[in-house]
C-alpha cells in the first residue's frame, strides 16, 4: 500500500484519536502505526482484507520472507514428527545443524529488513504461530544460506505433495546451511 508522507501524518493523528476516545471498532490504531513506523503498510490490506483496497503487488522481500517462514516450518514440523533413529540420523547427516533444527532469524545488523518484515508478520499479523515468542536476531548473515536451502527445498516439497520431510530430505535441505566452500571440510 503506498501512502504519502500527509497521509501517514493524517492516519497517525486520525488513529491517536481513535485510541483517545477510546474508539471501539475493527480498525485497531496500534497495528495502524505499528504498520507505517515500521514502513510495513503493505500488510494493511493483508489484516483488513475486508476493505476493497486497490491490487496491490507484494514487496519481493515480503514475498522472500514468506517462502524461508514457510521452509523453516516445514522443517521444524517434519523433525518433530520423526523417530529417535532419524532425528540422529539428520543431526549426524547435517552436522553441525542437524541437531534439533530451529529458524534462527536473521541478522539484525545486515539483514535488519528481513529481520523486522518476518517479526512483523509473525507478531503483528500472526502469521506462522510457531514462531512467536522468539528472538529474530540471528547475530550472523543468514539470507544467502536459506536462498541455498530454498532452493533444495522448493522441488523436494513439491515433489512430495507438501507432506512431512523425511530425515533424508531433512539432512539435503540442512546441509546447504553450510558455506559451499566449507562444504566437504571438516
Amino acid at each position: 500500500m503506498k501512502i504519502t508522507d500527509g497521509e501517514k501524518l493524517i492516519i497517525l493523528m486520525l488513529s491517536e484519536l481513535y485510541e483517545k476516545l477510546e474508539v471501539r471498532g475493527e480498525i485497531e490504531p496500534d497495528f495502524i502505526r505499528s504498520a507505517i513506523f515500521s514502513n510495513n503498510t503493505w500488510s494493511i490490506p493483508w489484516k483488513y482484507a475486508g476493505i476493497p483496497f486497490d491490487e496491490q503487488d507484494t514487496p519481493e522481500i515480503v514475498k522472500e520472507v514468506l517462502s524461508i517462514l514457510d521452509m523453516w516450518s516445514f522443517i521444524e514440523r517434519s523433525y518433530g514428527e520423526l523417530t529417535d533413529d532419524e532425528k540422529a540420523f539428520v543431526e549426524a547427516g547435517a552436522a553441525p545443524f542437524g541437531k534439533d533444527p530451529k529458524f534462527r532469524g536473521f541478522d539484525g545488523n545486515n539483514e535488519a529488513e528481513y529481520m523486522g518484515t518476518a517479526s512483523f508478520l509473525v507478531n503483528e499479523l500472526d502469521r506462522f504461530s510457531e514462531f512467536k515468542e522468539r528472538y529474530f536476531n540471528s547475530h550472523c548473515p543468514m539470507v544467502e544460506a536459506y536462498s541455498r536451502m530454498l532452493s533444495m527445498y522448493e522441488p523436494i516439497i513439491k515433489e512430495q505433495h507438501y507432506q512431512s520431510l523425511s530425515a533424508q530430505s531433512l539432512v539435503s535441505i540442512l546441509k546447504e546451511l553450510v558455506h559451499p566452500e566449507r562444504q566437504g571440510k571438516a
